[in-house]
């Protein structure tokens, strides 16, 4: 079936380019998956105005391509195809501006800094470009084969200012996983993943812990479509466009997940929370119980404290993988540095606070000592609430109250 508009490549399934361009057109936009024998009949005989290109066919293209522009030359790849009036493909690349734009909005320079380009595939023509036209004084491409690899990085790259992840390294099933740890680079300025998914990859989470500047590519994403859409249309879209683009993906996709001492209410909240906003809710104390077949004392009685830790990483890990939920964390969670990664890898964390003689201990193991034992956990577990939470609250006077002002303080901060 022929379409107007649409994506090509493989796979597509979870492609989010047909809701961004349905945000920016009012022109139809359908994926098409190909396999490699279908490429060629696809370009020459369908009768497409035009298609975003996408892995892994940005370079095979190419040949089909009566004129490439400046930026396609530039990059030696394609992602936009348009039908010219005399049936000809003209061959862009969108992908050049999505990421200057991911670096203005993250505040990464690379003008006159070293900046590493992990990866040498399609992805790291785009970062080898945009590093080249910004006036970046030294570029050094990352390969698992060639004169600069991975083995060498610490003896060769430790002054690197900015790194660029252009691997899938990292990427949705294998979230946790980097090419490189940016911790290792004590010089290091800023750091671009141009992975989404997750919202904030290992590699993300790294570079931030050490308070420079760093993001996923969300927001490349949405500035490639807004490129794409004024490509296809020949009419100019203002760059806040890409900015509400990304504001609107941020707010469906990003999870809202509550940490903070047992008690706190954040199963009430929670609820509330997802109630208001129409999200799935996930109790991650529910879903354990419910996986171990038995209530959460009677698992510290009859198994112990780390088979409960063991589950409930395993629960923190599944739950935390989705996206556009509401979550609520065991108020132990944090302990173990893979819950503290999981619960942020795509939420936004808040830490729900309230006074220690306000918490509700009936059923809590951990809480059974009185306001002397939890004023101890809270010594051992705040410095943790504080470094996994985007920010935290207070509970005010009724939960119905409290999720609103999480409501709030969710769409101001963390959908930019």
């Amino acid at each position: 079936m022929a379409f107007t508009y649409g994506l090509i490549g493989r796979p597509l399934e979870h492609s989010f380019s047909p809701q961004l361009h349905k945000m920016l057109g009012d022109y139809s936009y359908e994926l098409r998956p190909l396999e490699l024998d279908q490429l060629e009949n696809f370009l020459l005989h369908e009768s497409f105005l035009g298609v975003n290109v996408t892995i892994p066919y940005k370079k095979a293209v190419i040949p089909y391509c009566a004129r490439l522009t400046e930026r396609a030359q530039a990059i030696g790849s394609v992602n936009t195809l348009v039908r010219q009036p005399d049936g000809s493909l003209l061959g862009d690349n969108t992908d050049l501006y999505g990421l200057q734009f991911l670096a203005r909005q993250t505040g990464v320079e690379t003008r006159g800094k070293k900046v590493l380009i992990l990866g040498s595939g399609g992805a790291s023509l785009t970062a080898q470009a945009a590093a080249r036209l910004s006036g970046a004084r030294e570029i050094v491409v990352v390969s698992r084969q060639g004169p600069e690899t991975y083995e060498n990085l610490a003896q060769r790259h430790l002054d690197a200012q900015v790194l660029i992840n252009a691997t899938p390294v990292g990427m949705y099933p294998h979230a946790g996983q980097m090419a490189a740890d940016p911790a290792a680079f004590p010089a290091l300025e800023g750091a671009l993943d141009l992975i989404y998914n997750p919202l904030r990859s290992a590699f993300v989470q790294s570079a931030q812990a050490m308070g420079v500047p760093a993001q996923g590519g969300l927001a490349m994403l949405a500035a490639q479509a807004k490129a794409a859409a004024e490509v296809f249309t020949g009419r100019p879209i203002g760059e806040e466009k890409a900015e509400q683009l990304c504001a609107a993906l941020l707010k469906q996709r990003r999870n809202i997940a509550l940490v903070g001492m047992p008690g706190a209410g954040k199963t009430t909240v929670g609820a509330l929370l997802a109630q208001a906003m129409g999200r799935p809710f996930i109790d991650l104390d529910q879903q354990i119980e419910q996986e171990a077949g038995m209530s959460i004392p009677q698992i510290f009685e009859r198994r112990g404290e780390a088979y409960f830790r063991d589950l409930e990483a395993e629960m923190t890990a599944r739950a935390s993988a989705q996206t556009g939920c509401v979550v609520a964390a065991g108020g132990g969670a944090v302990l173990r540095p893979e819950n503290r990664f999981a619960l942020r890898q795509n939420s936004f964390v808040l830490w729900l606070q309230r006074d220690l003689d306000q918490l509700a201990t009936q059923g809590r193991p951990l809480s059974a000592g009185g306001t002397a034992a939890l004023a101890r956990m809270l010594e051992q577990r705040g410095p943790l609430y504080q470094q996994t939470a985007d920010c935290a609250l207070r509970a005010l006077n009724g939960p119905e109250q409290t999720a609103q002002a999480i409501l709030e303080v969710f769409y101001e901060t963390a959908c930019r």
